[in-house]
């Protein structure tokens, strides 16, 4: 598993969060973190497609070392 920070431009809702239970929202002003373990990168490109499909733009993703 690879720890993985995804930030994307919009404040995530609880409902729109509750689309990834397995990641951890932090919400700052006008942007959301998603942080959490990713099994391979077809769960990342997953959980990218999820957000692209929502209308979130993903602004950056980074691998959080152990």
């Amino acid at each position: 598993m690879t720890r993985m920070m995804i930030r994307v431009d919009a404040e995530l809702s609880d409902e729109l969060s509750g689309a990834f239970p397995h990641l951890v929202t932090r919400t700052q002003r006008a942007t959301t973190t998603l942080t959490g373990e990713m099994t391979d990168q077809q769960e990342l490109q997953g959980v990218l497609n999820l957000l692209n499909t929502l209308g979130i733009e993903v602004v950056e993703v980074v691998t959080i070392p152990d």
